[in-house]
């Protein structure tokens, strides 16, 4: 008996199996990659896919490991991770604390502004998390703060680091959806076309995640107000901080976050430079953190920023011709800044590694980049296997059947992807589902930067979804005993409607994540 496949979906078929070995345990990469060899040759044998589409394989292999935005995240996890294990959160939080301890809802206000500092340098949601889990969140309970307000303000805090830029989903999503504006733009028979780079991407996020922020704070505040009894002020006696420990607690991770978010959005540095800076910037607070001298650090930064204007505004290049003394004096005047910094760095990296934290900080990266980049690699073989069985012309005649036009579509696509955070992370969902959805979505007319950062925003609720959001298991690590995992879960719900109104907002008016872009670019 002949089987009509046309009868078959076996791109929905893929799609379920996809997610039923996510939710069986099975490591996603792998599953990714087995599901998608498995469905390449049902498919084959049914007649409904074409063997000869593998062999883009190993062009899209090439195309990932020589993606010059996709190099920016290795050196932004490195400094992340540089951060975290140096305990610079630690003093961020004691002077914040100490700060805003005095009024209601204080503590919860210092929590979140930390983690916007922290979300702005650090951009890990893990180690945010388990930092504030370790330090502020008891606390806050010593100081009589509600426990279910307390971890919501703590897994709300970490995941603060996926929208405030750099982040590793803004430069991933940044990837994935200029792919997706360019395909919408040759589908619209254009050649000459546009694309969307990390910078645009950061300044899109920058003011959205601020306004985050706020919407925060004013609810934290507004609660304490409406009942004291949830956020009081500190019992605790502490004494007021210092302006001089304010900014010194205050001024280095500021400077790190001017110097990566500056050269990007000005233009000066692309994403991976940047991020290099960012390294080697995280490695000299580090090791200033861990007791290297002030001055050592101080000198060397100056001698890198001296070299990065002296050597944009008089280039020396001693291969020319008509190479002169100047131009001698200058090479010799760079090469003495260059040793001067890198004197600084192999310092502080001597203290990391005396201490003990420069091997687990390069474990730790290397853990997450190649986790990140064999997600990115094996759902690229998905897709493509998907799209061969016809799955994206199905994604596409499903939005345009949706009511409300436009609008339907995407409210359907945002509800999906919420719906998708509660049982997958943000780099599973950027990478399977936005390929296949967004150059819908910009064809029919949305805007695609406005499009990032609501999608952004959405990605950031499933680090707080139960019962696989990861905010909510890196607390639930971290946490002491008498925290329940029902006051976790009841803690987060609150601010997961907070990022709904977030996106309400930038949805009614779109000029919040569309006006700095269109300034700096």
């Amino acid at each position: 008996m002949s089987i009509q496949l046309s009868h078959l979906p076996l791109d929905l078929a893929m799609f379920a199996a996809l997610i039923g070995g996510i939710l069986m345990g099975y490591p996603v990469s792998f599953t990714l990659a087995g599901v998608a060899t498995v469905f390449a040759f049902l498919g084959y044998a049914f007649g409904a896919f074409d063997l000869s589409l593998l062999g883009a394989l190993s062009q899209r292999v090439f195309g990932l490991i020589t993606n010059d935005v996709l190099i920016a995240i290795p050196l932004f996890v490195f400094m992340g991770v540089v951060l975290e294990k140096s305990q610079i959160a630690e003093d961020l939080l004691e002077t914040m604390g100490r700060l805003f301890g005095s009024i209601r809802g204080g503590l919860g206000v210092s929590v979140m502004l930390v983690g916007a500092l922290l979300a702005a340098s650090t951009g890990i949601v893990g180690a945010t998390v388990v930092a504030m889990g370790l330090i502020a969140l008891p606390t806050m309970l010593r100081n009589g703060y509600s426990p279910s307000l307390s971890c919501g303000v703590v897994c709300t805090s970490g995941t603060l680091g996926q929208i405030i830029p750099p982040s590793t989903l803004l430069i991933i999503l940044a990837d994935v959806m200029s792919n997706a504006y360019q395909q919408a733009q040759f589908s619209q028979g254009k050649f000459s076309i546009d694309t969307i780079s990390v910078g645009q991407m950061f300044a899109a996020a920058f003011v959205p995640g601020l306004l985050l922020v706020t919407i925060y704070i004013v609810y934290l505040l507004i609660s304490a107000r409406l009942m004291p009894s949830i956020a009081p002020p500190m019992r605790e006696l502490t004494v007021k901080p210092t302006r001089r420990e304010i900014l010194g607690a205050v001024v280095p991770p500021v400077l790190l976050i001017f110097a990566v978010l500056g050269s990007i959005l000005g233009g000066v540095a692309t994403p991976s430079e940047a991020a290099s800076v960012g390294a080697v910037g995280a490695v000299m607070m580090a090791g200033a953190r861990l007791g290297l001298s002030t001055r050592v650090i101080v000198i060397g930064a100056i001698a890198f920023v001296l070299l990065a204007i002296a050597a944009g505004t008089l280039p020396v290049r001693l291969q020319r011709d008509d190479t002169n003394p100047s131009d001698i004096v200058l090479a010799i005047f760079y090469t003495v800044l260059v040793v001067v910094g890198v004197v600084a760095v192999l310092r502080s990296l001597k203290k990391l590694g005396n201490s003990a934290r420069l091997k687990p900080a390069l474990d730790s990266t290397l853990t997450i980049t190649s986790m990140i980049f064999a997600t990115i690699l094996t759902a690229s073989i998905f897709s493509l296997v998907f799209v061969g069985l016809g799955g994206g012309e199905r994604i596409e005649s499903i939005l345009t059947a949706m009511p409300g036009g436009a609008i339907g579509a995407l409210v359907f696509c945002m509800l999906l992807i919420f719906i998708l955070g509660f049982f997958l992370d943000f780099v599973e969902i950027t990478v399977i589902v936005l390929p296949l959805i967004a150059p819908v979505l910009i064809l029919m007319g949305h805007d695609p930067m406005w499009l990032a950062v609501l999608i952004a925003i959405n990605l950031q609720t499933s680090f707080l979804t139960p019962p696989f959001g990861f905010s909510l298991f890196y607390l639930r690590g971290a946490a002491p005993k008498e925290i329940t995992t029902g006051q976790i879960y009841r803690g987060v719900i609150p601010f997961i409607a907070l990022q709904a109104i977030g996106i309400f907002l930038i949805w009614l008016f779109p000029r919040i994540a569309t006006w700095l872009p269109g300034q700096l670019y």
